[in-house]
């Protein structure tokens, strides 16, 4: 069968990355946009990793270069043969480059039952809407940020006396378990694939 090397985009403490490790998902690469603990997390492990600054494209600021950056990263998945991209906490939304390098191949997770509170507030939206049920969300990724389609779900209740953190922190809980079985999931679905296209050349 197949081996499947998955990419984990990183920018955090790399609680997701421990998770995936735990769940066997077959880590190939560990890329960040900065330095952080899940880079460390990566080395123990012995998996490799590499750091594409965005501060050498110009930062937080307005000057980021997008695109050039983009590509950056695009490259350095290709050279390491990639197939999946799995994001964990990236911290830098991706121009078009990536999805046409990944078509299909590029997954993330919403802190939210999408569409509802898409973006970066998620948690602190939902409190404010006085919802009583929000959730996590795993999907793929495109260039429109959190709007790609929808692989898995889990609702995560909204307790009385709630905050962001408290809030945020079960959500997390379930994306820790929700995330590395969707990602596993789409592995053996990549694989189901390649097999049955290598037993149907093998039949001409």
């Amino acid at each position: 069968m197949a081996i499947v090397r998955v990419a984990v985009l990183v920018s955090g403490t790399g609680s997701i990355l421990d998770a995936m490790l735990a769940e066997n998902v077959p880590v190939a690469l560990v890329l960040a946009d900065r330095t952080c603990r899940a880079l460390d997390i990566a080395t123990d492990a012995g998996v490799a990793t590499e750091l594409v600054d965005r501060q050498a494209f110009g930062g937080f600021g307005s000057g980021f270069d997008r695109w050039g950056f983009t590509r950056r990263v695009t490259e350095v998945l290709a050279s390491h043969d990639i197939d999946l991209v799995a994001m964990a906490g990236f911290g830098t939304v991706f121009a078009r480059p990536l999805f046409d390098a990944f078509p299909g191949r590029v997954l993330n997770t919403h802190p939210a039952i999408l569409p509802a509170f898409p973006g970066w507030h998620a948690v602190e939206e939902a409190l404010a809407a006085g919802v009583t049920v929000t959730g996590c969300t795993v999907h793929l990724a495109t260039v429109e940020t959190d709007a790609g389609p929808v692989l898995a779900q889990q609702e995560v209740p909204v307790h009385p006396g709630d905050t962001v953190e408290s809030l945020h922190e079960r959500i997390k809980a379930v994306e820790r378990r929700l995330y590395p079985a969707t990602v596993n999931k789409m592995i053996d679905d990549i694989d189901g694939v390649a097999v049955g296209r290598a037993e149907r050349e093998a039949k001409r």
